[in-house]
C-alpha cells in the first residue's frame, strides 16, 4: 500500500515501484497456497473456505499476466485505465483480509493453548 501510495504521489517512478511489488507476487502466491492446503489437510473447513477465494484470485492474477508485461504490476500500464486505483483497492482488501485472519488464528491459538 505504501509503495503504491508513493507512486500515486509521484515520489517514486513506475518502474521501481513495479519491480518492488513484483518481487513479492510469487512468494505471496506460494505462501497463501500453502496455508490454504494446510487448512484443508488439518480439516479446518471454515478457514479453508475463507482462504480459498483469495488463494484462487492470487493464482488467477499471476497466471493471467499478458506476455510482454514485467509481471502483475507493469510500469507501462499501471497509470492506464485506472489500474493504480484498482491495485490500491485490492491491496486494502487484502490488508483487511490478512488482519481478520491474523486475529482468527490468534484466537484459535489462545483457545487451544489456554488451560480449561
Amino acid at each position: 500500500i505504501i509503495t503504491l501510495s508513493d507512486l500515486e504521489c509521484d515520489y517514486i517512478n513506475a518502474r521501481s515501484c513495479c519491480s518492488k511489488l513484483n518481487k513479492w507476487v510469487v512468494p505471496e502466491v506460494i505462501g497463501h497456497a500453502i496455508v490454504t492446503v494446510l487448512m484443508l489437510i488439518s480439516l479446518h473447513w471454515f478457514i479453508f473456505l475463507l482462504n480459498l477465494p483469495v488463494a484462487t484470485w492470487n493464482i488467477y492474477r499471476y497466471i493471467m499476466v499478458p506476455s510482454g508485461n514485467m509481471g502483475v504490476f507493469d510500469p507501462t500500464e499501471i497509470h492506464n485505465r485506472g489500474q493504480l486505483k484498482s491495485h490500491m483497492k485490492e491491496a486494502m482488501i487484502k490488508l483487511g483480509f490478512h488482519l481478520l485472519c491474523f486475529f482468527m488464528y490468534l484466537y484459535r491459538l489462545v483457545s487451544k493453548v489456554a488451560p480449561k
